[in-house]
């Protein structure tokens, strides 16, 4: 019996019997590796710069025992000249590496296969057409900074397949990314005008967006299912842009224009969207544009927005027009004006000079339940009792007209702090609330390699 259950023991734990630690110093080293790997395995790159260096880690690690990647020491792993990475293979994960100002349009980092994980890696400068290009399901970026892109294509450009992908890009660094004049400056882009009607079911969720000024799409939304939550977005000029495909979740994101130019919230373009408990302080371009569309729109065309959801949203110190109700109409073939838009219980604290709402409501919008210290015909004119808390955020006072002061929507649960909202909800992102925080506005401080924090 003892015999039996050692032979059963050695059966099940066997894989850690055989893991390896591997110290290599070139690309060359990888490649003889690469088909001894198991899983378990540690890779260690030496310190230093490796120059010219095409990386191919190919390799299956388990969810148990993945196969690790990383630099000897975080940061000190320097890939320039005509240097890239390419990972493929299932649970694997690389850290510790800095791509540094390239001399090559390839892909800096290009992910395929599934359950693969990037964390702690830094990439800047340099001609890469792409940063980080990812395939395949299911893989994780985390903790990592892409800053000074200044080469034409977006700096995360996501492919979405046949079937949902369920990536997550969290708490990340990503700037600060120049204007680049024309279409291509995007920051992150999941899927393309023909992915468009596919679903990603991508997760961007408490990353820092810092002088993302290469165009004015930050973040290009080209597919379905997508969730955007807990994200903070300081300096850029440019907006959320909701420009392709259907379904989409804009939840608990922060915006801090600082009245730059160009500076926006979220464009909101195609079906069913959702866009709810968002703070915007201080933007020019407006905080919610709600699109016209084209009859039968290609897929690279202007689809309307229709079925959407744009409620317990707070915006102030904005010059305005914060929301423009037919984004669009009359140019590009655009004729058609937004069909079933929900606009309830958001908060408008603006300057005196400010305009609340641009264009016609051709009666495809339902107003509800919001407030503004300005008078507009679509929202109740009252003393808001907002006050700047110790975060920055302009929050409403016990007392303020806006407690307890609008009916709860179905599948919004918190606000932008991750506070619990009751049946009867305060109107605007933030619940008067003493129950923990969750989420809050990001710094250099709480995303990026730890090497590489301030």
């Amino acid at each position: 019996m003892l015999h039996r259950l050692l032979l059963l023991s050695t059966a099940l734990f066997s894989p850690c019997l055989f893991a390896a630690e591997h110290a290599i110093s070139s690309a060359a080293e990888l490649a003889k590796l690469d088909p001894t790997l198991a899983p378990g395995d540690v890779i260690t790159l030496s310190d230093g710069t490796w120059k010219d260096q095409r990386l191919v880690f190919t390799a299956r690690g388990t969810a148990t025992l993945p196969i690790t990647f990383r630099a000897a020491t975080p940061g000190k792993v320097i890939l320039e000249g005509d240097s890239a990475l390419k990972i493929d293979g299932e649970h694997l994960v690389v850290e510790g590496l800095w791509l540094k100002n390239a001399t090559t349009d390839a892909t800096g980092i290009e992910v395929r296969g599934s359950n693969c994980r990037v964390t702690g890696c830094a990439v800047s400068g340099g001609s890469h057409r792409n940063y980080l290009r990812l395939w395949g399901s299911r893989h994780r970026i985390d903790h990592c900074a892409f800053s000074g892109k200044t080469s034409e294509g977006p700096t995360v450009q996501i492919e979405v397949g046949d079937s949902s992908n369920h990536h997550q890009l969290d708490h990340n660094h990503f700037g600060p990314r120049a204007p680049l004049g024309r279409n291509g400056g995007e920051t992150i882009r999941i899927g393309y005008s023909h992915q468009s009607m596919r679903s990603s079911a991508t997760l961007i969720e408490h990353n820092l967006f810092e002088r993302c000024d290469g165009e004015i799409e930050i973040i290009s939304n080209k597919s379905c299912d997508n969730l955007y939550r807990g994200n903070t977005f300081r300096d850029c000029n440019g907006m959320l842009t909701l420009r392709h495909g259907n379904r989409c979740r804009v939840e608990g994101n922060f915006f801090f224009g600082n009245l730059r130019r160009g500076s926006g919230g979220i464009r909101v373009i195609g079906e069913d969207h959702v866009v709810v408990n968002n703070y915007i302080d201080s933007v020019v371009n407006g905080a919610f544009w709600i699109t016209s569309g084209i009859p039968d729109s290609p897929l690279d065309g202007y689809f309307v927005a229709r079925n959407c959801t744009i409620a317990f949203n707070t915006v102030v110190a904005s010059p305005g027009p914060c929301i423009d109700l037919e984004a669009g109409l009359g140019s590009s073939g655009r004729t058609l004006r937004p069909e079933n838009i929900i606009i309830a219980a958001n908060v408008f604290s603006l300057p005196p000079e400010s305009t609340l709402s641009k264009g016609k409501d051709g009666g495809g919008i339902r107003w509800s339940g919001n407030f503004s210290n300005l008078a507009d015909a679509h929202t109740t004119k009252a003393d808001l009792m907002l006050s700047r808390s110790g975060d920055g955020l302009w929050r409403p006072l016990p007392g303020s007209p806006l407690h307890a002061a609008s009916d709860l929507l179905g599948g919004v649960t918190t606000d932008i702090d991750g506070q619990p909202r009751p049946a009867r909800s305060d109107a605007g992102c933030d619940q008067i609330s003493t129950a923990p925080v969750s989420s809050r506005p990001l710094a250099p401080a709480d995303v990026g390699p730890a090497w590489l924090r301030p």
